[in-house]
């Protein structure tokens, strides 16, 4: 029996592992403010399959139009694992035609994810590896549970990791570390990756979700316009010369000062109020 596989604390699931009826939950709390998105695969350690991404990518473009969602939380259910990434026991079987099918699949995921206009942000609990982690990753931040690991074991398998941990790593972490993770497999656990800024928080299991609803309450009580418009000037003004990124910030700016919610958020201001204001427009 080889030691290889051992430091990841995982493996295929069992053939007889029944799927739950819905392999990516949508619930929406705060009123329908925040979307609450969950893969749920917990015996498989969240396992992507070919089905799962196509419902992931659906559960995203049906938030990505809804406009009371002002925020979304992505996590896994369970304690023990966020996602493991690719099912690589379905992947076992594929052709070559149905492998390529498969990344095409992902990749349109993965660019749902990131195109989103909305904040989202991933509660990690657990093992988060490969496309799991890189799922993460592609969130606007990361909180993460004290036993949460992140790890990038696609070079273990033959893989060169295309999910954007090879982008989006090197900008979270040392890049040599980020290459020491791509190159090793080795996985980092939830206190190094807060120490090295890849987390923005930590907490024991049981307070994650808490957490994740307080953030979430937070962000959604801000004017959805603006943090829509600060969203998109971070990500496109990222690795821009800086009079372009300051041109893009701007044009964000301009946008929030002409917008109702400008007007409501200094009138609640000067009225010691909360603020009520209007769902984002496109």
């Amino acid at each position: 029996m080889t030691e290889r596989w051992k430091p990841l604390d995982f493996g295929p699931p069992a053939p007889d592992d029944a799927d739950p009826g819905q392999s990516v939950l949508l619930e929406y709390a705060a009123g329908g403010a925040v979307a609450v998105i969950t893969l749920n695969r917990p015996p498989a350690d969240n396992a992507i399959t070919t089905a799962m991404g196509a419902r992931l990518t659906e559960v995203l473009e049906t938030i990505a139009v809804e406009p009371s969602v002002r925020v979304a939380i992505v996590t896994g259910a369970g304690r023990r694992a966020f996602s493991v990434g690719s099912d690589l026991r379905q992947r076992k079987s594929m052709t070559k035609q149905q492998w390529l099918r498969q990344r095409q699949d992902f990749d349109r995921t993965l660019y749902t994810l990131r195109q989103l206009r909305k904040p989202i942000f991933a509660a990690v609990n657990g093992i988060a590896y490969g496309g799991g982690s890189e799922i993460a990753q592609s969130t606007d931040f990361i909180i993460a549970s004290e036993n949460a690991t992140f790890g990038q074991p696609e070079a273990m398998i033959g893989l060169s990791a295309g999910g954007g941990s090879p982008v989006f790593l090197p900008r979270a972490l040392p890049p040599g570390k980020a290459l020491q993770m791509l190159m090793t497999g080795d996985p980092i656990t939830a206190r190094e990756a807060y120490r090295l800024g890849m987390v923005n928080e930590i907490h024991p299991p049981d307070d994650l979700m808490p957490a994740a609803h307080r953030i979430a309450a937070k962000i959604a009580s801000n004017s959805p316009t603006a943090v829509q418009a600060v969203k998109r000037a971070v990500r496109m003004g990222d690795g821009q010369p800086i009079e372009q990124a300051i041109s893009i910030m701007m044009e964000a700016h301009w946008r929030s000062a002409v917008h109702p919610d400008r007007v409501e958020g200094i009138g609640a201001f000067n009225d010691d109020r909360d603020p009520t204001f209007q769902d984002a427009d496109y």
